[in-house]
C-alpha cells in the first residue's frame, strides 16, 4: 500500500491497512417476472483503507450489482456488508442515504453535470443535502476544484470545458463532502487515451496523497494493472480471482 500523507483539511487521518469494507457471503437475487436472477452468489471480500482496487469482469458478471451494494445503493438479499464497522445490511433507506452522502463519492462514465450551472455550482451540489452553510459549501467546492486542477475554471459551464475537464468537475463533486471512498464506474469510458491517463493519474494522486480508498470498475486491463493495488475479477456472480496488480 502507498504511504499516506493525509491533508488535515480533508478529514481525519487514515490508518493504512485498516479494514474499511467487509463483504461477507453476499447473495443478490432479482425477480424478473417469473424468473429469479442470482446476480451475486455468496461473495466475500475485504478492502483496506487507502487501497486502490480495480473490479473487472464481463457484462453480467455481477460488477454493477457489487458496486451498487458497496455504494449503499442496494442491499444484499443474503449476507452482510460492513462499512467502517457498521452493518449496512440492517440500515433503512434514510440511513443508507446518509452514508452515501457522507462517506462515498461516485464518479460515473457519463459526467452527469448540470449544463446550466457552473463548475463551482456542479461541484457544490452534494453539499445541498448536508447540514452545511452556504459559505462553507462554496469554500468546499472551490477547494475540491483546486484539488483536481480546475481552480481557474470555477465559473465555466460544462459546454466550455473539455471532456477531461468535465470529468474532473465530476470528481470534484464526488470529493466535496470529503468521503472516505471513491467509487469510479468506468470513469474513462468516454475519454480518449491521453485524457484517460490524466484522469487515472488524478485518481492515483487522490489515493496516494489524500488517502482516498478507490474502487474502480473498468474493462481496461492495462489501466487496472498500472494504477490499482489489487484486481478483483468477477464471473457469473462469483469472485474468480483476487490478486495484487
Amino acid at each position: 500500500m502507498a504511504t499516506i500523507s493525509q491533508n488535515a483539511a480533508w478529514g481525519s487521518a487514515s490508518v493504512a491497512g485498516e479494514t474499511l469494507i467487509q463483504v461477507q457471503d453476499v447473495h443478490k437475487y432479482y425477480e424478473l417476472g417469473e424468473t429469479r436472477v442470482h446476480a451475486l452468489r455468496g461473495i466475500s471480500v475485504e478492502i483496506g483503507r487507502s487501497e486502490f482496487v480495480a473490479v473487472m469482469g464481463s457484462s453480467g458478471s455481477g460488477k454493477s450489482t457489487f458496486m451498487n451494494i458497496v455504494g449503499c445503493l442496494d442491499k444484499p438479499s443474503r449476507g452482510s456488508y460492513w462499512l467502517e464497522g457498521v452493518d449496512t445490511s440492517k440500515l433503512n433507506k434514510r440511513e443508507l442515504a446518509s452514508i452515501r452522502n457522507q462517506k462515498i463519492g461516485f464518479v460515473f462514465q457519463g459526467f452527469n453535470l448540470l449544463s446550466r450551472t457552473t463548475a463551482l455550482e456542479n461541484a457544490e451540489l452534494p453539499t445541498m443535502y448536508a447540514n452545511i452553510g452556504k459559505e462553507e459549501r462554496s469554500s468546499r467546492a472551490q477547494k475540491a476544484l483546486e484539488m483536481v486542477g480546475l481552480g481557474d475554471r470555477t465559473h465555466h459551464f460544462p459546454s466550455q470545458l473539455s471532456g477531461g475537464q468535465q470529468q474532473r468537475v465530476a470528481i470534484a463533486r464526488a470529493l466535496v463532502n470529503r468521503p472516505a471512498i471513491l467509487l469510479a464506474d468506468e470513469p474513462t469510458g468516454n475519454l480518449d487515451s491521453k485524457t484517460s491517463r490524466e484522469i487515472m493519474e488524478l485518481l492515483k494522486s487522490l489515493n496516494e496523497r489524500e488517502g482516498k480508498t478507490i474502487i474502480l470498475v473498468t474493462h481496461d486491463a492495462a489501466l487496472a494493472q498500472k494504477y490499482s493495488h489489487r484486481i478483483v475479477t468477477l464471473m457469473d456472480g462469483n469472485i474468480i480471482s483476487d490478486s495484487q496488480s
